[in-house]
């Protein structure tokens, strides 16, 4: 298979965040199939390549796959990327661009998946869920919080109402903000974690990619209480596997929250579903479905580029494509005017 490059715009300071973990997880991961490395775009560092650097001294299309991600950007990439054998690994939804027929997708979720299902029908599509690294367990600590809430992505609801009034109830509740270096052990010393981040994304207009602090708090052995917005309605099955928030009125929520920080193990995920979830979320599956899906993006590449097994190059097969909405909704109205005018 060819080798990967993940393009990221930098691996420091303001660039750190949840999706570039899950991006330099995903590269190490894939090592492991195939040679990997992890280019850089914005921020130029000594311990990566440069995506300017490579492109002027490497002649298009080289032998490379190309892994964009980075939402807004995705766009320009694949316009300085065109020519070149390249996939987009779509977290969020909803930033509003179209991909260039013969993009293939890998999805992390099937919330991803059925957007660009809609989108690009006739671009090979794949799903490739985030994994949980193996660090994410019950360590057995002693749980001194009873509701952990994290700061980030989390409502107005959940942060000047529910909290204080959790408070008022004599309930131990802590609110994390910035990063943390050891969040395993926060999540360990926690009873309930609440994660509504529904107003962050419909403010923002694109969508929750895939959700991870909820499955990690569930793998920790917390009780979580989530929205259920996009990609948490994936895994995220109410009552069994987690429980809504902002579940119709405030004393539902407080009703429910302090019996569950009372008696964690009666609100816990049920054990055999959890383990099922964390199964199919753990680092083997998704390198077996990267394995799979970057077998088949090969052969792709191969069919666009004209390339033969043994390497010799071609004449290109062009990409599927499928025609535009405005289009689609012109013929079908004349389809209904032609059979109304043949009746």
């Amino acid at each position: 298979m060819r080798p990967l490059r993940f393009l990221v715009p930098g691996t420091t300071g303001r660039f750190r965040c949840g999706g570039l973990q899950v991006e330099l997880q995903t590269a190490r991961l894939t090592a492991a199939l195939v040679p990997t490395e992890v280019v850089t775009y914005r921020q130029r560092q000594p311990d990566h390549p440069f995506l300017g650097d490579l492109l002027r001294h490497e002649p298009a299309p080289g032998s490379a796959l190309w892994i964009v991600s980075w939402g807004f950007d995705v766009p320009k990439l694949l316009g300085q990327l065109r020519g070149r054998p390249v996939a987009y690994h779509a977290h969020s939804s909803g930033y509003g661009f179209e991909l260039p027929p013969g993009v293939p997708v890998l999805a992390v979720s099937r919330n991803t998946l059925g957007y660009w299902g809609d989108r690009a029908p006739r671009n090979p599509l794949f799903l490739v869920p985030n994994a949980l690294e193996p660090h994410w367990i019950d360590r057995g600590l002693e749980r001194d919080i009873d509701v952990l809430v994290q700061a980030r992505k989390t409502s107005a609801y959940v942060l000047e109402t529910l909290v204080p009034a959790l408070r008022r109830r004599g309930l131990r509740v802590y609110v994390q903000q910035g990063w943390v270096d050891d969040l395993v052990d926060l999540f360990n010393r926690s009873r309930v974690v609440l994660y509504d981040s529904a107003d962050y994304w419909r403010g923002r207009g694109v969508s929750e990619g895939f959700g991870l602090p909820p499955l990690e708090a569930m793998a920790c052995r917390c009780v979580v209480f989530s929205s259920l917005n996009h990609a948490l309605a994936d895994f995220l099955d109410p009552g069994r596997l987690g429980h809504q928030i902002g579940c119709g009125t405030l004393e539902s929520d407080l009703e429910r929250i302090s019996a569950a920080a009372l008696d964690p193990q009666a609100w816990r995920a049920e054990p055999q579903r959890l383990a099922s979830l964390l199964e199919a979320c753990g680092e083997p599956e998704l390198l077996r479905r990267w394995a799979e899906a970057l077998g088949l993006i090969d052969q792709h590449w191969d069919r666009l580029l004209g390339l033969s097994p043994g390497g010799s190059s071609g004449s290109g097969e062009p990409p599927l494509s499928s025609l535009p909405p405005w289009r689609l909704r012109w013929q079908q109205r004349m389809g209904r005017l032609q059979g109304w005018l043949s009746r």
